[in-house]
This record gives C-alpha cells, structure tokens and sequence, in this order.
C-alpha cells in the first residue's frame, strides 16, 4: 500500500509488496524490494537498494549524497540488505568516489534512533547501533557488534565482530573482535563475556579469548609477541583466529 500523500519518483522501482506511508519521499534510482514498511516522512534518494523485510521509521533519511567537501555530486551507491530495523530520524549516506563509491549495509541491523551511517561505511550483519551512535566514513563494523549511546568512531576504523563500544566512547583507533572499550579515546577493558554468553559461547571459548586478551593487553608484549604467543589457541577455537585476524588486518592500529 502506498499512501497518497508519498511522492514517489516514476523511475523508482518499488514492489507492489512495500508500504510506504505518509509524506514519504522516494526518489529516481532507488528499488525498494518486497515487504519492506516506510512509516511517514522517510525519504530514501540516489542508487539506493533496500532488499526484503526491512522497516524505516518516520524522518529517516536513507541514500543521501555525503556531505564530504570532496564529494561533487557523483554517482555512488547505497545497499541494504534484509530485516534491518532504521529508527527515527537515522541518517545513512550514499559513497564517495574517493573512496569505494558504495556504503553497505548487511542483515538483521538495529539502527536507533538519531545514529548516524556516513559514507563508504561497511556494517556487516547483526549489529547494533544505539541512541546517538555515529560512524564516521569509511568505517567497517564487523558481525554482532554494538555501540552504546553516543558511541562515536573516526573514519577509517575498523569495529572487530562480536566487540561492544560503551556508552560514551570515542573510538580513533581499530578494536578487535570480542573487544569492550570505553572512554575518551576509547581503551580496552575486557573481552565482551556478557554479549559472548548471550549467544551461546561456551566457557572454554570465553576463557581462551581472556587469555588472549591478557597477552595482547596485560603482559607489555608487542603486537607481534602477543600474536605468535595466541597461536596454539587459534588451532583450537576459531574464535581466537578471528581475534588475532583482526589485529593483523588492523591498518589503524587497535586500541592500547
């Protein structure tokens, strides 16, 4: 059902399977796939894809060009993939050429309300983005992530799967999976054991990741001394070759 008062360009390419309320505004490029819901207000612009299922609430804005001085116009891409929820007022900006030319965002994302997705961002799946959060461009947040309220991160960083960003934090350098930091700028406290029992990890997995941790943070080992110290417990859990890969694809350097 699409509401009379939504304005919806004649090249847009919406499924019959899509509602789109009141005053939404959708524009020449975007294709809307079926059984996605627009509350009122929502404008979505530019080559912007939102596959199935997906829910956008009143005021967001959805594939607006970056606001980078670099930016001149040119023609970028934004592309969602299914289920994710895109709260009230969410901004979400389209790519840069200077950069890839495309944000990506993946499946099952919580965008809360007022968080912010700015150009050439990657979000991978099952992330949470809380009340406020923002991600500056080109920033990569890797699988089961969450940032808490007014959570900020510097372009370019990259967000290790399955790490929690308090409330708060100021993150200008690369956190690795399984990772909590906190603070202004952000610093490690821990391995994420809360969120890593929410889903299931067993306490053998959980104590191999605190041991990792304590050789990456605890032991005034370098980089390199904590990674070939973790390599006997990356042949028993892959949860600690993930650990380790994301210090080793670090291009920032991670949170000390």
């Amino acid at each position: 059902m699409h509401h009379p008062t939504a304005i919806i360009d004649p090249k847009a390419k919406v499924d019959e399977a899509v509602e789109i309320g009141p005053y939404c505004v959708i524009g020449k490029g975007v294709k809307i796939s079926s059984g996605t819901i627009l509350e009122s207000h929502v404008i979505v612009k530019g080559n912007t894809r939102l596959g199935k299922n997906n829910h956008l609430f009143q005021f967001s804005t959805v594939g607006d060009g970056s606001p980078d001085k670099k930016y001149k116009g040119e023609p970028t891409k934004l592309v969602i993939g299914d289920d994710n929820q895109i709260r009230e007022g969410v901004t979400i900006h389209r790519g840069t050429v200077q950069e890839k030319g495309i944000t990506k965002i993946g499946n099952r994302n919580l965008l809360l309300a007022y968080s912010h997705v700015a150009h050439d961002c990657e979000i991978e799946d099952d992330v949470v983005l809380t009340n406020q959060a923002a991600l500056a461009g080109a920033v990569k947040v890797g699988t089961g992530a969450i940032l808490a309220g007014y959570a900020i991160v510097h372009q370019f960083c990259s967000i290790g799967p399955y790490s929690f960003c308090a409330m708060g934090s100021t993150v200008n350098k690369d956190v690795p999976a399984f990772v909590r930091v906190r603070g202004n700028p952000a610093k490690p406290y821990g391995i994420n054991t809360v969120g890593m029992k929410r889903l299931g990890y067993s306490s053998k997995v959980i104590e191999s990741l605190r041991s990792v941790y304590r050789a990456t943070y605890r032991k005034n080992l370098t980089v390199e001394e904590a990674l070939a110290e973790m390599k006997p417990l990356e042949k028993k859990h892959k949860e600690v070759k993930l650990f380790s890969q994301t210090i080793k694809k670090s291009t920032r350097g991670i949170v000390r």
